[in-house]
């Protein structure tokens, strides 16, 4: 095992940079230390386009100094990354190990641009007015441009199977039992507008994150102790809504992420709905209702070769139960922060990218197993057909508009707890005092058309969500 190297995906320590990277790869621009070093970076070069646009203060760029920034900027590659952590743990170019990753990006940019720029680099900042920045950009740009396209990935291949599969009834189960019919495309369609709507809630959610630049207890302090007359709180709300967040007043030294909390609950919400979704697909496979295509070469069980198992719900089940219970824990434990501030939730967001990705996987999983099923029309009829009890609902409906008040106990007798058949229905037709139009209104009932309006319900999901 020592001679495995710590960049074969073999030898990571977590499944997600291993076993799942080439599913997770998508987040490395959003979440990994490399691209918090840029973001930190971008917002470090932003606030000193900020001061040398800022009336009052001695300071200011020429031509060349803003073309060596930009460059910086853009160029930022993984040896780049790889400096600023050496100047963290170990120190480079004369400056001594900061044991501090922002201080190192301050010192990275010292090493880039002339000296009489470095006393305005992080000035009058705290790491924080950094940091909460840096978190939101990545974190919105995961948000908008892996999981929510993810999702709508999803939410569009059930759009796909409910409107192929609208008018395919299939017996509805209710606490488990035989249930008024349905269509497999109704209960897809049910999901499609859940998904939807979810990704409505997470994209407000992102679209409504909160920014802080007050320095070190949210006070300006430092600030206004170097330049008293100028207006602080209106530069740092201009500086925040730059970057397309809402700038928020009143903080500790760090942003009280409530906005993340709110984001992350959302998450949480469509993963529950995915979950639902997964074990649904799951029971509806081992009911036969649904076949699965099988992939040529793959191995669905090491003893018994016939088997071909729904591992893409299970695995997307597992994945997105372990992205709820990381991302509520995140949601619980950073809105809360000693007094003006802790370091506890420093450590604890560099895991938001492990939140995301085990989300991520289980929704391409899901997909996944959605594109392989084939529902089974043929079981499902023959399902339907073996309850003819299904139709006792119309029946005493049809009868309580006629003027039974005794319908409901009347075919509560017939049904409750016995073995029914189309024929016993008939007897009972026969013998009700009723006009030949309702009789023949009752005898056309089967439970392969009691479906109501489930396949007009499907062009409601564009509507809902």
């Amino acid at each position: 095992m020592d001679d495995l190297s710590r960049d074969n995906p073999l030898a990571a320590v977590s499944p997600l940079d291993g076993r799942y990277s080439a599913r997770t790869a998508p987040l490395v621009s959003h979440t990994s230390e490399a691209a918090l070093m840029h973001a930190r970076l971008r917002v470090e070069i932003e606030y000193l386009y900020a001061l040398d646009a800022l009336d009052g203060v001695s300071f200011s760029l020429n031509n060349s100094d803003r073309d060596t920034l930009e460059t910086t900027l853009d160029s930022f590659d993984g040896d780049d990354a790889a400096m600023i952590k050496q100047l963290e743990v170990n120190g480079a170019a004369g400056y001594s190990a900061t044991n501090h990753d922002v201080k190192a990006i301050e010192y990275f940019l010292r090493i880039q641009t002339p000296s009489y720029i470095h006393p305005w680099i992080h000035f009058g900042l705290t790491s924080e007015d950094i940091n909460n920045l840096s978190h939101r950009l990545l974190i919105r740009s995961g948000v908008s441009d892996v999981l929510v396209p993810a999702l709508q990935s999803l939410r569009d291949e059930l759009t796909s199977l409910a409107q192929e599969y609208r008018d395919t009834p299939m017996l509805a189960q209710t606490h488990g039992q035989p249930a008024t019919p349905t269509t497999f495309g109704k209960e897809m369609a049910v999901y499609a507008t859940r998904v939807g709507t979810a990704i409505g809630r997470i994209t407000n959610a992102n679209s409504e994150l909160t920014g802080k630049l007050a320095g070190a207890s949210g006070t300006y302090a430092a600030h206004t102790a170097a330049y008293p007359d100028i207006n602080w709180q209106a530069f740092a709300q201009s500086f925040v809504t730059d970057f397309g967040f809402e700038h928020i007043e009143l903080t500790t030294q760090i942003n009280p992420c409530d906005d993340l909390a709110t984001l992350f609950d959302a998450l949480c919400g469509v993963n529950d709905i995915i979950v639902d979704l997964d074990r649904d697909a799951w029971l509806y496979i081992s009911d036969r209702y649904l076949g699965q295509e099988a992939t040529t070469g793959e191995t669905g069980s090491s003893t018994m070769p016939h088997k071909v198992n729904p591992i893409d719900f299970e695995n997307a089940e597992g994945n997105l139960s372990k992205a709820t219970s990381d991302l509520r824990f995140l949601a619980d434990y950073i809105t809360n922060s000693r007094l003006q501030r802790d370091l506890s939730d420093s450590t604890v967001k560099r895991n938001i990218g492990a939140g995301f990705a085990h989300a991520l996987i289980g929704y391409k999983k899901t997909t996944d197993g959605l594109q392989k099923v084939v529902p089974n029309q043929t079981v499902m009829q023959s399902e339907l057909e073996s309850y003819p009890e299904l139709i006792g609902e119309a029946i005493q409906t049809i009868l309580r508009r006629e003027g039974d008040v005794d319908a409901y106990e009347r075919i509560k007798e017939l049904t409750r707890g016995e073995d029914v058949t189309l024929e016993d229905f008939q007897e009972l037709f026969e013998s009700l005092s009723v006009s030949k139009s309702v009789r023949e209104e009752l005898q056309a009932l089967s439970p392969l058309r009691y479906t109501g309006r489930a396949n007009e319900l499907v062009d409601e999901i564009d509507e809902q969500s």
